[in-house]
C-alpha cells in the first residue's frame, strides 16, 4: 500500500540542506544539545511536579533532517499498519490488485516523502509517542518512545531570529523535555493517545469510489465550488475536508489533547526560561514574530492546506488554558489533568477553562 523505503528516499533527496556547520562545531552542537536535554529533565520536572528520574526511560536522539525522515516513516509505518492492513484485506479481493498495489505503493511513497520534506527542515524537536526501536534509531523500554533533536534546524531558526545560541538551544530543550515528561510521567496517556487514533484510522472509507467523493467534494471546497446555498467549510484543511462525521468528533477530542500538551510545553518553557535562559525574554518575542509571519505565500497556502496553521493554535490556545487553569487552581490543581482519559479537557473547555476547573474539582470535592 506504501514503499515506505521509496518515501524515505524521496524525503532524503528533496529535502533542503541544513546551515553550514564545520565538523568540529557540529559536534560541539550535538553534545550542547545533550547536555541540555539532561539538564532540562530536573527543571521540567521540578516545575511541573510530574514524574521522577526512574520514569525517565526513553532516549534522547539528536538527528539531522535525513535522520528525522527515517524516524518518521518507521512511525508512521507502525501506527498505520492496522489501517493498511484492512486496505490490503480489501484490495485483496479484486483482480490485478497486484500491479496495481504496486504502482499505488509507489505513488504514495512519493507522495509522502514530498511531505516529509517539507517538514523535515521546520521541526525543532519531537517527542516520538508512537516509534517503534530500530538499530540506529532505539526507543524506550516497553515500546516507548524517543525524543528527538533536530540540529541542523535548532541552528537554522536561532541565526535567523539572531538570538544568543545557548540559549536558545536550552529554551528548545525545556520544551521538548516537557513532552517526555508528559508521556513518560503518565502512564496511560500514550495508549488512551493511541486508542483514539485507532478509533480514527478505522472510521477511515477502504472503499476507494466513497473516499475519491470526498477528494472531490474537499476540492470543490478549495477551489470555491461549493454548491450554491452550502456553508462555508470554515477554512478547513484537506485533511479534515475529507473525514467523516465520526471521524471530525475523534478529531475534537485529539485536538483537545494536543492543544493540553502543545500548551503545556510552551507554559512550562515560560515558566522555567526566566531562571535559567538569561534572554528568554528576546527569544520568546522574536520566537513569537516568526510564528505569526509565517514565511513565503506558497508556504502558507501549504500550512494552511496541511492543517498546520491548526497546530500553531494549539500552542496559543492550549498556553492560555493552562496558564488559566493554575492561576485559579495552582500547579497541584492543574495536574488533576493527568488523572485520568475523563479528566482531559474538552475543546470547549480549552477555550473556556472555568468550565474545566468547575467540572474536575467540583466533581472531586462533592
Amino acid at each position: 500500500m506504501v514503499d515506505w523505503n521509496l518515501a524515505v528516499a524521496t524525503a532524503t533527496r528533496l529535502v533542503r540542506p541544513g546551515p553550514e556547520v564545520s565538523r568540529d562545531d557540529a559536534r560541539a552542537i550535538v553534545a550542547e544539545l545533550r547536555r541540555h536535554a539532561k539538564v532540562s529533565e530536573e527543571h521540567v520536572r521540578a516545575f511541573t511536579r510530574l514524574g521522577t528520574e526512574e520514569t525517565h526511560d526513553t532516549p534522547v536522539l539528536v538527528v539531522d533532517r535525513p535522520g528525522w525522515i527515517r524516524a518518521n516513516v518507521a512511525g508512521f509505518r507502525e501506527l498505520l499498519r492496522p489501517l493498511l492492513d484492512k486496505m490490503q484485506e480489501r484490495r485483496g479481493s479484486n483482480p490485478g490488485t497486484a500491479v496495481l498495489g504496486a504502482v499505488g505503493g509507489k505513488v504514495t511513497g512519493v507522495e509522502l516523502g514530498m511531505l516529509l520534506s517539507f517538514l523535515a527542515s521546520r521541526v525543532l524537536g519531537q517527542y516520538e509517542t508512537f516509534a517503534p526501536a530500530v538499530r540506529d534509531l532505539p526507543g524506550g523500554a516497553d515500546g516507548g518512545g524517543r525524543l528527538l533533536l533536530v540540529a541542523p534546524n535548532i541552528v537554522h531558526v536561532e541565526r535567523e531570529l539572531d538570538v544568543e545560541p545557548h540559549d536558545f538551544r536550552l529554551w528548545v530543550c525545556l520544551h521538548e523535555e516537557t513532552h517526555r515528561t508528559q508521556f513518560t510521567a503518565v502512564p496511560w496517556l500514550r495508549d488512551h493517545l493511541e486508542g483514539e487514533i485507532q478509533s480514527f484510522l478505522s472510521e477511515t472509507d477502504v472503499d476507494p469510489t466513497a473516499f475519491l467523493e470526498r477528494i472531490r467534494d474537499a476540492a470543490q471546497s478549495l477551489v470555491g465550488g461549493r454548491p450554491e446555498g452550502e456553508e462555508d467549510d470554515g477554512g478547513r484543511s484537506l485533511v479534515e475536508l475529507v473525514q467523516t462525521p465520526s471521524q471530525r468528533e475523534i478529531l475534537a477530542r485529539l485536538t483537545a489533547v494536543m492543544s493540553l500538551l502543545e500548551g503545556h510545553a510552551d507554559y512550562v518553557m515560560d515558566g522555567v526560561g526566566p531562571e535559567v535562559v538569561p534572554s528568554v525574554a528576546e527569544i520568546r518575542e522574536k520566537f513569537q514574530q516568526r510564528r505569526a509571519k509565517g514565511a513565503s505565500r506558497l508556504d502558507s497556502a501549504l500550512r494552511k492546506l496541511l492543517g498546520l496553521d491548526a497546530k500553531l493554535r494549539q500552542y496559543r490556545d492550549g498556553e492560555r488554558f493552562v496558564r488559566a487553569v493554575v492561576d485559579q487552581v495552582g500547579m497541584d490543581g492543574f495536574n488533576r489533568v493527568w488523572t485520568s482519559p475523563n479528566t482531559l479537557p474538552t475543546k470547549a473547555e480549552i477555550a473556556k477553562p472555568a468550565d474545566w476547573v468547575a467540572r474536575v474539582h467540583r466533581k472531586a470535592e462533592s
